[in-house]
């Protein structure tokens, strides 16, 4: 007998002993497997008593299955021994737990798949478990597989994936769902209620409190910088309304200019006491608060000189409005906090507490409210000339050197003026225009003919046609030429000074005198001929600008000359020129909206030089394609702007009268030509609004690793009979580094007595 079989008889014999002491017959279950089932299970307040050392798994799952009244599949992977004593009887329920955290340990995990317990390999139990709980109590215990959903109330799920992935057992998994943000995590039921307890302490809403806190005296644009940089090291980027402000650890800080407060938010009452005591400090009148205080406002992104221009017109209209009379009662009314009157018929204004003057956009300070002015309301309106922008008169200044404002206003206006400046001065959109100019030219000529002259002996018969392509008259006095002893000239130079149709050329050539003659000639010719010309013009233009670009060649262009002739002979003393870019141009204006389209004014043109017409005696005649449009599109749409299609045929015949109409004979007394040109033009267009500096990026790098991508394709090849001097590279740009490369130094000269290595 083995030991295993030895060890394994009383051990058994423990555990039935106790079954029967519990009126279960576990040995007649054992002899009858069939009939588990039915057999009932113990209570399970009855205490057994566990002494299994070192019995097969597989047996042991048998005798926990017949005391639980529950069947047990062990999965075939599911081999070796395990040992489950205990010194004292224990209930059924905790002798379950004591067999799963035994399994536990040797790699072994219990699923329960609509009340039947599988017991498989631990790495296979969170694909079979059946059981899922929703909540963050689970009901379940011990060291059974099981899978719970947590339906998170405040805090992301995304965020506690890592928190609670180091408190997984290895084999089992935890995922977030976005959509409704919930964790769903499969692992031990023992563990997964530790994790519950976790999960409810950290679902809780935020302890960040928010508050509103007013100011009195200072500017909250200008108390927002400084609070921000010291809360925590803040970058004191100014907040915008409605936007991000600084946040850092928790705290965040923005600016409402509308209401002229400041938003806070903080991690906890402690801080927030801070920050509000901060602010208080903060919030002081001026050292010299009094009417009339002189600031300075230095602007981001806007130019100081057009904001001025603005500002003073649209705050010059609200005081003609206010000043202005309204008829014989007149009027009371208040700009800004500074009350203006109106005083009847003459429609003049008097203004106090150091308000604007009901005729001019200038400032009055006195203090005892008794200013006034003598101008009309009405001229208070009038924009200031875009030549006058610095050097006017007014509460507004521009200082074009610093790009800043000099505002002359008391408290209440000033914050108004700031408030103004503050929605002005924002970053303005940039759009990147890219054209395509595709261009597409097929043609296809055809010609036959037969010319003849003098064929028969020295009657003078014969045909010539004055067509496009040279006549046999011009041929043959071109090879007109003497063969006697003393000529020099060859039959082919005359023949290569003529002008030889294009094509397949025939001739007989014969004698007459001391003289060559062309007798006939033939020509045949079929042509084919293709242009396809891609362009693709590009540039960033900011929103509500104008920008142009040509690509191309500055040429003369001969406009008139004056000749003068003496004697025989003319000559031309001289001639005037033009110079005309021809070539590729784009010029835009854009404007983009606020839903995200982008309005375009466009013009494009495409010329050139039509070749040979360079050193016409009437000027070069110029091939010239444009088309200039306003469009609407979508950030990144590409729109057709125009095109053209073009398809030409012509054909001719020249012939003798009846001779060239007889059948195939005809052919030898008429010349035949047929063409066929298509021209294919089409211009697309696609803007990209690029709103920030990443935009911005990912556009440049884009291009130049394009343009490194060509230059690279382009280098020479390695070859054994030439050196490798190389052509220029741009560098490979890293990612926090400038994209101009940095000027190489030059290497120093090497003495002439020193071999170059």
């Amino acid at each position: 007998m083995s030991m295993k079989n030895y060890m394994m008889r009383p051990t058994a014999l423990a555990l039935a002993m106790s079954l029967i002491a519990a009126s279960l017959p576990v040995q007649a279950q054992q002899n009858n497997p069939s009939g588990t089932r039915r057999q009932p299970a113990v209570k399970p307040s009855t205490p057994v008593t566990l002494n299994f050392v070192n019995t097969d798994i597989e047996a042991v799952s048998r005798a926990i299955s017949a005391a639980l009244g529950k069947p047990i599949l062990v999965d075939p992977r599911v081999k070796g021994t395990m040992t489950l004593t205990a010194e004292q009887p224990v209930p059924v329920q905790e002798a379950y737990l004591s067999y799963l955290a035994s399994l536990r340990g040797l790699g072994f995990a219990m699923v329960d798949a609509g009340g039947l317990l599988k017991l498989v390999p631990e790495a296979e139990a969170k694909l079979q478990t059946g059981s899922v709980s929703i909540g963050t109590e689970s009901r379940q215990r011990g060291d059974q597989i099981v899978t719970q959903i947590f339906k998170l109330n405040h805090e992301n799920a995304n965020n506690l994936v890592a928190v609670l992935r180091p408190l997984i057992t290895p084999n089992n998994t935890i995922n977030a769902n976005p959509g409704n943000n919930s964790l769903v995590i499969t692992d031990y039921a023992e563990n997964l209620q530790r994790i519950s307890r976790i999960v409810a302490a950290l679902d809780q809403p935020s302890n960040t409190d928010i508050e509103v806190i007013p100011l009195r005296n200072a500017v909250a644009s200008d108390v927002v910088q400084l609070v921000q940089r010291l809360s925590e090291g803040g970058s004191g980027v100014p907040g915008q309304p409605g936007g991000g402000g600084g946040a850092t650890g928790g705290t965040s800080v923005l600016a409402d200019p509308r209401s002229n407060s400041l938003i806070v938010r903080a991690s906890n009452p402690a801080k927030l006491m801070q920050l509000r005591a901060m602010i208080a400090k903060l919030d002081q009148p001026g050292i010299d608060a009094s009417n009339g205080n002189i600031r300075v406002i230095y602007l981001k992104n806007a130019d100081a000189v057009r904001l001025a221009t603005v500002l003073r017109a649209a705050f010059s209209a609200n005081s003609a409005a206010a000043g202005g009379g309204s008829g014989s009662g007149g009027g009371n009314s208040t700009v800004g906090g500074l009350a203006t009157g109106g005083s009847g018929n003459a429609g003049g204004g008097n203004s106090a507490n150091g308000g604007f003057s009901g005729g001019n956009s200038s400032f009055s300070s006195g203090s005892s409210g008794s200013s006034s002015s003598s101008s009309s309301g009405s001229n208070a309106s009038t924009q200031v000339s875009a030549a006058a922008q610095v050097n006017t008169g007014g509460f507004v200044q521009a200082d074009p050197a610093t790009n800043s404002l000099v505002i002359t206003a008391p408290e209440p206006m000033y914050r108004q003026i700031r408030a103004v400046v503050e929605q002005l001065d924002s970053r303005r959109a940039q759009v990147y225009i890219e054209a395509l100019v595709v261009k597409v030219d097929v043609s296809k000529v055809g010609q036959f003919g037969v010319q003849w002259q003098n064929l028969f002996g020295s009657v003078g018969i014969g045909t010539n046609y004055g067509s496009s392509y040279s006549n046999i008259l011009n041929l043959t006095a071109a090879t007109a030429v003497g063969v006697d002893s003393t000529s020099t000239v060859s039959i082919g130079g005359a023949l290569a000074s003529g002008a030889l149709p294009q094509g397949l050329n025939l001739g007989v050539v014969k004698k007459i005198g001391n003289y060559l003659t062309l007798g006939a000639v033939a020509n045949a010719l079929e042509q084919l001929a293709g242009t396809n010309v891609l362009s693709t013009p590009s540039l960033v233009v900011q929103d509500n600008e104008e920008a142009d670009m040509i690509i191309g060649r500055n040429v003369p262009l001969q406009t008139g000359n004056v000749a003068t002739t003496t004697g025989s002979s003319t000559t031309t003393p001289f001639a005037t020129y033009e110079r005309r870019d021809v070539g590729l141009r784009l010029k835009v204006k854009t404007q983009v909206g606020e839903n995200g389209t982008v309005r375009i004014k466009v013009y494009q043109e495409n010329s050139s030089v039509v070749d040979g017409t360079s050193n016409n005696q009437g000027g070069a005649t110029l091939d010239k394609s444009a088309v200039e449009t306003s469009v609407t599109l979508e950030d990144g749409q590409v729109l057709v702007l125009g095109g053209m299609l073009k398809d030409e045929y012509s054909d001719g015949e020249d012939k003798v009268p009846g001779l060239g109409d007889i059948p195939l004979i005809g052919n030898l007394f008429k010349n035949q030509s047929r063409q066929r040109t298509k021209s294919n033009l089409m211009i697309f267009l696609r803007p990209v609004v690029l709103r920030t500096p990443e935009n911005s990026n990912q556009i440049t790098v884009d291009r130049y690793d394009a343009i490194r991508a060509y230059q690279q394709e382009v280098q020479p090849a390695k070859t054994l009979v030439l050196p490798n001097t190389g052509a220029p590279l741009i560098p490979e740009k890293p990612a926090s580094s400038p994209i101009l490369p940095t000027p190489p130094v030059l290497a120093p000269t090497q003495p002439a007595s020193e071999p170059a290595r």
